[in-house]
C-alpha cells in the first residue's frame, strides 16, 4: 500500500501541476501528451477530468495522502479497529468504480490515453484487492464459514487478481487502439 499510495500521489499531483500549466499558460502542452492517443492533454479538457465540478486529480492527492498515512501506521505497528478497515473499504472500492468508469470514459468516449491517468489505473485495483483480501482474511468483512476454503486459495493466489486485472485493461487498450498500434508497427 506504501508503494501504490506513492504511485497515485505522485501520478495525481503532476496530474494537477499540469492542469493547472494548462489553464494558466496559453498553447502549454502537457508532458503527457505524446501523440494523438496518448495525450494528456485531449483528456485533461473534457468533462469526464472533473467528474463532481474540480479537476479529479486533487481527489487522488487526498485519497492517496490517506492511504499513504494509513500504511505508515500499519508499518509503524499502528492497530486500527474494525469501523477503520470497513471505512479503506469503502474508500477504495469507491476508487475502483471511479476508476473503471474512467477507464471506460477514456477508451470509448474521450479516445484518448493519459499516462498518469493510466498509472492510477495500474495501482488502485491492487489496493482494493489487497484491502479486500486483508479484510477478509481478518474477518472484517463477514463471509459464511464455507467460504473459508475459498478465501485461503485466493490468498496463496493473490497475485492472480492483479494479473487479470491488468490484462484485461491492456487487452482494452490494445484492441480499442488496434488501428493506431499498427501503424507504429
Amino acid at each position: 500500500m506504501i508503494i501504490t499510495s506513492l504511485l497515485g500521489f505522485v501520478a495525481s499531483f503532476t496530474l494537477t501541476y499540469e492542469r493547472f500549466k494548462l489553464l494558466t499558460e496559453p498553447g502549454y502542452v502537457p508532458s503527457c501528451s505524446l501523440n494523438p492517443i496518448i495525450s494528456c492533454g485531449n483528456v485533461m479538457t473534457k468533462p469526464q477530468a472533473a467528474v463532481f465540478g474540480f479537476p479529479n486529480p486533487l481527489m487522488g492527492i487526498a485519497g492517496f495522502a490517506v492511504t499513504l498515512a494509513l500504511a505508515m501506521g500499519l508499518l509503524a505497528g499502528a492497530r486500527y479497529a474494525r469501523w477503520f478497515w470497513l471505512g479503506l473499504q469503502a474508500g477504495v472500492t469507491f476508487g475502483l468504480g471511479l476508476i473503471c468508469w474512467l477507464v471506460y470514459q477514456s477508451l470509448y468516449s474521450i479516445g484518448a490515453l493519459c499516462p498518469y491517468c493510466m498509472v492510477v489505473w495500474a495501482i488502485i485495483f491492487p489496493m482494493f484487492w489487497y484491502v479486500t483480501l486483508h479484510n477478509l482474511k481478518h474477518g472484517v468483512i463477514p463471509t459464511p464459514p464455507g467460504w473459508r476454503g475459498t478465501i485461503d486459495a485466493v490468498l496463496v493466489l493473490h497475485w492472480f487478481g492483479p494479473l487479470l486485472w491488468y490484462l484485461a485493461v491492456a487487452g482494452m487498450v490494445l484492441v480499442r487502439f488496434w488501428s493506431y498500434w499498427q501503424t507504429l508497427l
